[in-house]
């Protein structure tokens, strides 16, 4: 039996590319994201390939998390991989000049979001003994860099929860993954400063950064080692960044 997969910001950036290579292995897929448009196309391009649908909703809306997800049908209602993609950065201001909306929109997304799409999946996981969660980290979440606290914070925090996760689902039959990039050139930058997209691609000049298939290729290697074995904890950079904020550009 296909194992059924639910990815979290599947619309763009990693979690399209997360959803492309499972898709293309025929595992049942649920994409979730906010721009329907994006994931009505998904299944229009993948649904001939495997069984997938899509769940529109934010995940900083408690209530659309959980009434979605308990609305899924039969056969798409044992999930047996979480993957904790949604995320995003907004503003690169130092603290003093930082947006207070900014630090909501964080810290609901990265945090909150991932925490009611967790509660909404892990007890059907628990009944069965079985299930893989891979949580989206960052470089962020153990190294924190100016004009980037909030952000930092909230990745530290993700990499609080995988690990208390971990500790207190392992004996219950379920994995726990974390998975921290470096520079990956995707929409996310371009969020980060509010849709400048030049000032977000002048971020990447100088090196070649990571790009979403990289990462989608390593969650993928993640979800299908066997059942004893848990990749816990990868932290993946490109070959010119060796820190949070140390990363050599060509001149």
């Amino acid at each position: 039996m296909a194992k059924t997969v639910l990815i979290t910001g599947a619309t763009s950036g990693i979690g399209l590319a997360t959803a492309k290579i499972f898709a293309e292995n025929q595992y049942k897929l649920i994409v979730c994201g906010r721009r329907e448009e994006r994931l009505r196309k998904f299944v229009r391009e993948y649904g001939d390939k495997t069984d997938v649908m899509y769940l529109a909703f934010d995940v900083r809306d408690k209530k659309a998390v959980f009434d979605k997800i308990s609305s899924l049908p039969d056969e798409f209602f044992r999930i047996d991989i979480l993957i904790n993609n949604a995320g995003n950065a907004h503003g690169l201001d130092p603290f003093d000049e930082d947006g207070i909306a900014d630090w909501d929109a964080m810290i609901d997304i990265n945090l909150k979001g991932l925490l009611y799409v967790s509660k909404a999946v892990v007890p059907g996981m628990v009944e069965r003994k079985n299930g893989h969660i891979i949580n989206i980290g960052s470089i962020s979440g153990i190294e924190v860099y100016g004009k980037g606290s909030v952000y930092c914070a909230t990745k530290f925090a993700v990499d609080a929860i995988s690990k208390g996760m971990r500790i207190d689902l392992h004996a219950k039959g379920i994995k726990v993954s974390e998975v921290k990039p470096g520079a990956v050139n995707t929409e996310f930058s371009t969020v980060r400063f509010k849709g400048d997209k030049q000032r977000a691609d002048q971020f990447y000049e100088g090196f070649d950064p990571l790009v979403a298939e990289d990462i989608a290729d390593i969650i993928w290697f993640i979800a299908t080692r066997p059942k004893h074995v848990n990749i816990a904890d990868l932290l993946v950079l490109p070959l010119a960044q060796a820190g949070a904020s140390l990363i050599h550009r060509e001149n």
